[in-house]
């Protein structure tokens, strides 16, 4: 049995827990008590603050709950969402079709109409007042039968609007690529005129500049010029008779070229059945009297009899009786000439050729004045430096010139080379005198009656229309538009197997043509003695390079 004293003890300690744990309880219960009060002293405090804010933003949060619940609730909502934008992108549609038919210009102007009144189409259905309140933002109960019915209207529109799209696409789609190809077309047309420009220069530079070898045999000659003055010159020695002899066959050739000059005089002399009767008249600059003296000098032309002079050994060519020499000390000419802008050299891409100074230098302009320069002569021939001799020449002279003076072979066929596109119909005094569809004729190998040259006054007749030519209104520059002028009217024209044109630019001539011609003339930019030149066309003119000659093969001429 336990000791009255250790019951006592235990009964104490049981009797002390209990009392501590109702004390804590008490104390959670006065705490939860105490936290209520403040909760609930707190959110009458909120709620009494809460009723100084606005009516509109306690309405506006109302309002948005009232609209997302209203989202979630109803579910008619997403379907006529779906049912305005199928609607919105048909309208687009329409409209997108219309803007472009418009561009377009199609025929059919009906069509845009209808493209625009199917977009209007879709705003009047949407803005009708039974729909309208459709798509109220505080609606909150959509009504069904009313959705159906817009669903219907909106989809018997969009079936009328691809219906339509899809009648009128092959004719728009059709307008479309023609409007896409007219503007490439014509983005290529700018490109390709830019293009031709530019090549037209190129070309240019290419056929004017001098080639390397030429340069270095003009060199050469001159040196041996020099190195030997008394072999070639001709100051003190009295003209030889043959050289104004009327009863032999006469030409002149007008040249700064060397060895286009000499290729001119070889094929003559080779061709010809009688060559101590033929006297060869060359003119040249100051700059290259050396080099032609000596390449003349140094071979014998079976006989044939050459004269060798500048222009500046004929002393009546001076600017006070020469109007292509007065002109030139005009500031305006020397600023169309000289200025150097490259727009000036490529922006009249026809003429283009004509600004090279070459066309104002006396040795071209010489033509005009043949019966002063030889006045003992009756006729003479005329050879430009890039012709070759095929055939015998004495024929020309047996020819009756019946009165004319000029001899020529005519270049016009159908439309082409006639006198209009030569010179400026729209001024008074050429459309007066001239007829503009008069043939075109061909300076390269040209027969002048100089008899009848001195009798209609030809060199009178050239001064007076150059002069009147001083701005460039009359024609272009060149010497064969005032040749055709002063000529107009006197000019025999002659078989074409006399002169074939075209070796320096048409690659499309017969062989056959050039081997019946007396003479054929490598007109144009691609001159024989180039890299440019035609292959095709080159050995009838190299074969009568003189090869043999020193001086041409140190200089690699050909090569």
């Amino acid at each position: 049995m336990a000791h009255p004293i250790q019951r006592n003890g235990a009964f104490s300690s049981t009797r002390l827990s209990r009392f501590f744990a109702l004390r804590t309880l008490f104390a959670s219960a006065m705490a939860f008590a105490l936290l209520l009060f403040v909760s609930l002293f707190l959110l009458s405090s909120s709620d009494s603050s809460s009723s100084n804010y606005s009516d509109v933003g306690s309405y506006g949060f109302r309002s948005t709950r009232r609209s997302v619940l209203a989202v979630k609730s109803d579910p008619l909502k997403p379907r006529l969402d779906q049912i305005r934008k199928q609607a919105e992108d048909h309208k687009s549609l329409a409209l997108a079709y219309a803007s472009y038919a418009r561009k377009l210009k199609l025929e059919n102007s009906k069509l845009v109409r209808v493209f625009a009144d199917l977009s209007r189409n879709y705003t009047d259905l949407m803005s009708k007042p039974s729909y309208r309140a459709l798509f109220e933002p505080d609606s909150l109960v959509i009504d069904e039968s009313v959705l159906r019915q817009f669903e219907k209207e909106v989809k018997e529109r969009i079936k009328v609007t691809r219906q339509v799209i899809s009648e009128a696409k092959e004719s728009f789609d059709n307008q479309l690529k023609i409007q896409k190809l007219k503007d490439t077309i014509f983005a290529v047309n700018e490109q390709l005129t830019k293009s031709k420009k530019q090549g037209a220069f190129s070309s240019l530079i290419a056929a004017k500049s001098i080639p390397k070898s030429l340069h270095c045999l003009a060199m050469r000659l001159m040196e041996e010029r020099i190195a030997h003055p008394e072999k070639y010159s001709d100051e003190g020695k009295p003209t030889p008779p043959e050289l104004e002899d009327p009863k032999l066959y006469h030409y002149a050739i007008f040249s700064d070229n060397v060895i286009a000059a000499s290729v001119v005089v070889n094929s003559a002399v080779k061709n010809a059945k009688e060559p101590w009767k033929h006297v060869f008249h060359v003119v040249t600059d100051k700059m290259n009297l050396g080099a032609m003296q000596v390449m003349f000098k140094m071979r014998d032309y079976n006989g044939s009899h050459i004269e060798v002079k500048a222009v500046e050994d004929y002393k009546f060519l001076n600017s006070s009786y020469v109007p292509v020499l007065r002109q030139l000390e005009s500031a305006n000419l020397q600023r169309f000439y000289f200025e150097n802008k490259i727009e000036n050299a490529t922006k009249d891409t026809t003429n283009m050729k004509f600004r090279n100074p070459k066309y104002l230098s006396m040795l071209n302009h010489l033509r005009f004045y043949l019966p002063e320069m030889y006045p003992k002569l009756h006729r003479i021939l005329f050879l430009d430096d890039d012709v070759v001799v095929q055939r015998d020449l004495t024929g020309l002279w047996k020819i009756d010139m019946d009165g004319k003076v000029n001899g020529a072979v005519e270049t016009c066929f159908g439309s082409f080379h006639r006198y209009a596109q030569y010179m400026n119909f729209s001024h008074p005094l050429i459309k007066e005198k001239f007829n503009p569809k008069a043939c075109g004729w061909a300076y390269g190998m040209n027969f002048f009656d100089l008899d009848a040259w001195r009798k209609e006054k030809c060199t009178e007749q050239y001064h007076y229309w150059q002069n009147l030519n001083e701005n460039r209104t009359l024609w272009k520059l060149g010497t064969l538009p005032p040749g055709l002028i002063t000529f107009y009217s006197t000019t025999k024209p002659l078989d074409k197997s006399w002169h074939v044109l075209g070796l320096g630019y048409n690659p499309s001539i017969s062989m056959d043509e050039i081997r019946n011609a007396a003479v054929v003339h490598f007109n144009g930019n691609m001159k024989p003695w180039l890299d440019i030149a035609m292959n095709q066309f080159r050995p009838l003119w190299t074969k009568h390079v003189d090869y043999d000659m020193e001086f041409v093969q140190a200089c690699n001429f050909g090569l």
